[in-house]
């Protein structure tokens, strides 16, 4: 096995590295299935006439957020990285380039980022799969309801995910998280347009 491969197999048996990913992953798949839900209802009331426009549509917001999402944290986390390193060589009076703790740092980095950016992926794209049957098996409303209701599951899923951690009830947080997906539903609804 290659040392690459040990150190982040080593790095995702870390509750310190797991505990970040998690957040910036359901962070950022709240944010994502969110978008979505936003995209799917202005979509559907604004008259756009297929599926198909409204998967490119969606694409286009998971491209971005998902961009975002992995580049932004890249950025942070290598700047509080950095930081730390050099708290740490301060402390120690010694140069840390090409250490094991310098590799952890960047290997945690790397797992930040993917989480970050998997997150909105999954958000984006799972609420769009119905627009895929629209026009065989499914109207654009029957494909809008079905992917805005795929949305809200999500976020349930997100919900009874993290309480799972936090040792809470899980319809509890699945319901908190799934409310939201409702109320971005209904306030798209009377949105002028």
């Amino acid at each position: 096995m290659s040392s690459t491969r040990r150190l982040l197999r080593e790095l995702l048996g870390r509750e310190d590295v797991l505990s970040i990913a998690r957040r910036y992953f359901v962070s950022n798949g709240f944010d994502g299935t969110l978008t979505s839900i936003g995209v799917i209802v202005g979509a559907v009331l604004s008259g756009i006439p297929d599926g198909l426009t409204v998967i490119k549509i969606g694409l286009g917001a998971a491209v971005g957020l998902g961009t975002s999402a992995i580049w932004s944290v890249w950025e942070i986390e290598r700047a509080e990285t950095t930081a730390k390193i050099k708290r740490i060589e301060r402390a120690m009076l010694t140069d840390l380039d090409d250490t094991r703790v310098q590799r952890e740092q960047r290997g945690a980095r790397v797992v930040h980022a993917a989480a970050s950016g998997l997150g909105p992926l999954i958000g984006v794209l799972i609420p769009l799969v119905p627009f895929t049957v629209e026009g065989t098996m499914l109207s654009m409303a029957e494909a809008g309801v079905a992917g805005v209701a795929l949305g809200i599951g999500i976020l349930g899923v997100f919900g009874a995910y993290m309480s799972s951690i936090s040792g809470q009830r899980w319809y509890v947080s699945a319901i908190r998280m799934a409310l939201a997906g409702l109320v971005v539903a209904v306030i798209n609804l009377f949105l002028p347009g």
